[in-house]
């Protein structure tokens, strides 16, 4: 007689508490950046050196490799054009330089999806996909400025203000449009994370005295707690929760790259931060619930969504320079995503190929982000300051 077979009870799952897990993750992870950023700029506020970095007159590899350095750090880009635009608007940079170092925002500002990808690493498939997203914002940025940097640059001599044909274009530009003065909007990602970024700050100053120390110890808190939210979140988008979130994301927000593009643009706008929506793509992608092809014009889209923070700077300083930089980052941006969506089978290979050798050999991710946004700047800015503007 053949034995009845038992069978084992069926796991139980708990999609509600899952989900608000997530959400808490979700929460924490929003937080976590607020709270790097925040510690990041305040070493930059109270050293200065942000500003020296910059604006260095006439010298666009200067520019470039500044802001490359500097976006990288305070990990925004946002906050980097804000900046060039405010003082362009106060006559401490020339519109030239400042469209150069517009595009070494748009390299600099991918470091933080790839600093995130780095709290997947401990299972391969994942950190696969999650590098391979987090590349999708980086390949691109940094693929059009090769092509448009000589081409600004070039184009800068053969016209008698010195500006490229991109600061031309958005000169014309600007010179047709009338702007008020406006005030910036409230950021609700800031508002929502300010109970614990503004918890954080009072307990690193009491600790540290308000000194740069405190900002740094800020910062290391922001990214314990961005590695720590990561964790939380991933975990929680498998299971129960991904397979509800999978057809979300798939008929909804990515139900093809029209949708995706312009999910990546309004996201951008409604928290004016591309690091934050980016950033929040990654461990969605390495969880599995977007695919990579579906991923990418949504980080096109983010990279056009990033450019209203510079618009709303520039006209909160309503000066003509402070316009035309502000639209010349919108034409630069416009161009990546005309110039890469065609062409998108270039940057989705070059990012699987890289990402599949990071995932064999974890040092290649650290590699490449040590390279693009700390050695290269700052041997291109020692080089050019040195060797070719002296």
């Amino acid at each position: 007689m053949t034995p009845t077979p038992t069978l084992s009870p069926p796991r139980r799952s708990f999609p509600i508490f899952n989900a608000l897990f997530a959400l808490v993750a979700l929460y924490l992870f929003l937080c976590a950046i607020n709270v790097m950023g925040s510690g990041l700029k305040g070493v930059g506020n109270q050293s200065d050196w942000l500003e020296t970095i910059i604006a260095q007159g006439q010298n666009p590899l200067f520019a470039l490799f500044g802001a490359v350095l500097v976006t990288s750090i305070v990990q925004s880009s946002s906050f980097t054009t804000s900046l060039i635009i405010t003082m362009v608007a106060a006559g401490q940079m020339p519109i030239e330089t400042a469209v150069f170092a517009v595009m070494g925002a748009n390299i600099g500002t991918s470091v933080t999806g790839l600093i995130v990808s780095l709290g997947t690493m401990r299972i391969r498939r994942q950190f696969r996909r999650a590098y391979s997203a987090a590349l999708l914002h980086a390949v691109p940025n940094i693929l059009t400025v090769v092509a448009l940097f000589p081409i600004e640059w070039i184009t800068s001599t053969m016209f008698k203000n010195g500006q490229g044909i991109l600061a031309n274009t958005a000169g014309v530009i600007a010179g047709s449009l009338g702007f008020d003065e406006v005030t910036k909007p409230t950021n609700p990602i800031k508002l929502i994370t300010k109970p614990v970024v503004g918890s954080l700050q009072s307990l690193t100053e009491w600790i540290g005295g308000g000194s740069i120390a405190s900002s740094v110890l800020l910062s290391i808190l922001g990214l314990l707690l961005l590695f720590l939210a990561l964790v939380f979140l991933v975990r929680n988008l498998k299971g129960a929760v991904l397979s509800r979130l999978e057809g979300l994301f798939s008929t909804v927000f990515f139900r093809n790259d029209f949708v995706a593009w312009i999910s990546g643009i309004f996201s951008t706008i409604s928290v004016q931060s591309s690091s934050v929506t980016t950033s929040l793509m990654v461990p969605i992608v390495g969880a599995g619930a977007v695919k990579l092809k579906r991923a990418f014009p949504f980080m096109l889209g983010a990279n056009i969504g990033t450019t209203v923070t510079g618009l709303i700077a520039a006209l909160a300083n309503p000066t003509s320079a402070a316009v035309t930089v502000a639209i010349a980052h919108v034409l630069f941006n416009c161009s990546d995503n005309l110039i890469w969506y065609p062409l998108r089978k270039i940057p989705i290979k070059i990012s699987k190929s890289y990402s599949a050798l990071a995932s064999r050999s974890k040092k290649w991710a650290f590699i490449f982000l040590a390279l693009v946004f700390v050695v290269v700047p700052a041997i291109g800015l020692v080089i050019t300051e040195v060797f070719i503007y002296n």
